[in-house]
C-alpha cells in the first residue's frame, strides 16, 4: 500500500516519458512517481466511459467489463494483455510493468452509467484485461467504489486477480453478495517460489495466493482458481500439478480451471526473450510448440488433459469445462481472445 506521507498532489504532469501523444487519447490528466514504486510511473486519466462492451464475436460468457488500470506492475512474463499497452503509443513490455495509467473516475463515471433505464443489469467482470488489485490499487482505491456502484444497482459481477490487496475489500464483496452474484477467482498457475520470482516478479507468493483463498472462504464466498496459463515445460510435469492442486484444494478452493499458456501478438516476442535469458535449453521446444501461431497444438492439448485429469478429481477439484475469457479489450480494434478450459 501506498505511503500517504508521499506528496502525490503536488507532483506535476509534465513528464517527457513518450507516453504522453498515445495517453492524450484517453483524457489524461497527469503522470506521478513515488519513491515506494522505483521505476514506476502512474498516469491519471479521465476516463468517458467504465463500462466496456465486449465484442459478440468474442464469444466470452459475458458481454461488459470494467478495467480501472491499463497495465499492470505485476509484470507477469507472458500476460495477454500486454498489445492493449500499444493502443497507448507505449511499448508491451517495459512500458507494461511500469506505465500504469489509472481511470482516477470510474467510479463515478460507472455509476451514471449503471443508471441509465437501457441497462439491464448483465453481469459485469473485473479483472480480465490487467490485475485489479495490482499494487496501485493501495493507494487509489478504485475497487470499493466500483463494487458499490455495481451491487448498489442489482448488477451482477466477477472478479479475477492475483492480488492479496483484495482482502481489504472481502467484507464489502461479501456484503455485495447478498444483494447480487458475485464470484470470485484467484488465479495461481505456478507453485515453485524461484520459478514464480522469475516469470510472475510483481505478484504476491504462492503461499501469499493461498492465504487468500482460504480468506476468501472463511468470508463465506466461494473461490475458483485459475491455474493457467500452464507453461510447457516448466510447469506441466505431473510432480509439480499434483502438488500445486493439492495445495489449492487444502487452502479451500471451490473448483479449479486449467488450460496451457497461449503467446498472442507481441506478447509473444517479450515472453520468448525472457525464456532465452533464463531458459535457453526451451526455446527450441516453445518454438516447435508455437510454429503455428498462438496456441498449443491439439496434441499437447490432449496430453495437458489427460495429465491434469485424474489430478483435479483426485483433489475434489472437478468442474464442468466450459470457456473462459483470456482478454477482454477495451476498444473494438483489439479482439478479445478465448481459449477452451479444461475444468
Amino acid at each position: 500500500m501506498f505511503d500517504e506521507g508521499v506528496r502525490w498532489d503536488g507532483q506535476a504532469v509534465g513528464v517527457d516519458d513518450g507516453a504522453l501523444p498515445g495517453l492524450q487519447r484517453v483524457g489524461f490528466v497527469r503522470s506521478v512517481r513515488s519513491p515506494q514504486f522505483e521505476g514506476m510511473t502512474f498516469h491519471e486519466v479521465l476516463c468517458k466511459s467504465a463500462l466496456n462492451k465486449v465484442p459478440a464475436a468474442s464469444a466470452l460468457p459475458f458481454r461488459f467489463t470494467v478495467n480501472g488500470y491499463r497495465g499492470c506492475s505485476h509484470a507477469c512474463r507472458y500476460c495477454f494483455a500486454r498489445p492493449t499497452h500499444e493502443y497507448l503509443d507505449l511499448d508491451c513490455g517495459s512500458d507494461f510493468d511500469t506505465q500504469v495509467v489509472v481511470k482516477t473516475n470510474v467510479a463515478d463515471v460507472l455509476r451514471r452509467e449503471l443508471r441509465r433505464p437501457s441497462w439491464t443489469r448483465e453481469t459485469v467482470a473485473l479483472g480480465t484485461n490487467t490485475d485489479p488489485y495490482q499494487r496501485a490499487e493501495g493507494r487509489y482505491a478504485l475497487m470499493p467504489g466500483i463494487i458499490e456502484a455495481l451491487a448498489g444497482s442489482g448488477t451482477p459481477f466477477s472478479i479475477l486477480t492475483k492480488g492479496t490487496l483484495l482482502r481489504r475489500d472481502l467484507g464489502l464483496i461479501a456484503d455485495a453478495s447478498d444483494r447480487v452474484p458475485v464470484s470470485v477467482a484467484v488465479s495461481l498457475a505456478v507453485g515453485d517460489d524461484d520459478l514464480h520470482r522469475e516469470v510472475e516478479p510483481g505478484t504476491p507468493s504462492p503461499q501469499a495466493r493461498l492465504g487468500l483463498i482460504s480468506a476468501i472462504r472463511e468470508a463465506g464466498l466461494e473461490c475458483h482458481v485459475m491455474v493457467a496459463p500452464v507453461l510447457p515445460h516448466l510447469t506441466d510435469s505431473v510432480e509439480h500439478l499434483d502438488t500445486l492442486l493439492g495445495r489449492i484444494a487444502a487452502a479451500g478452493a471451490s473448483g479449479v480451471t486449467v488450460f496451457g499458456l497461449h503467446l498472442r501478438g507481441s506478447t509473444r516476442g517479450w515472453f520468448m526473450d525472457w525464456l532465452g535469458r533464463t531458459h535457453p535449453g526451451l526455446v527450441g521446444d516453445y518454438q516447435r510448440l508455437y510454429r503455428r501461431g498462438a496456441y498449443l497444438p491439439a496434441d499437447y492439448r490432449d496430453m495437458l488433459r489427460a495429465r491434469v485429469a485424474p489430478l483435479v478429481a483426485r483433489h475434489g477439484l472437478a468442474r464442468q469445462a466450459r470457456m473462459v475469457p483470456v482478454a477482454a479489450p477495451e476498444t473494438a480494434a483489439e479482439p478479445a481472445v478465448v481459449q477452451p478450459t479444461l475444468f
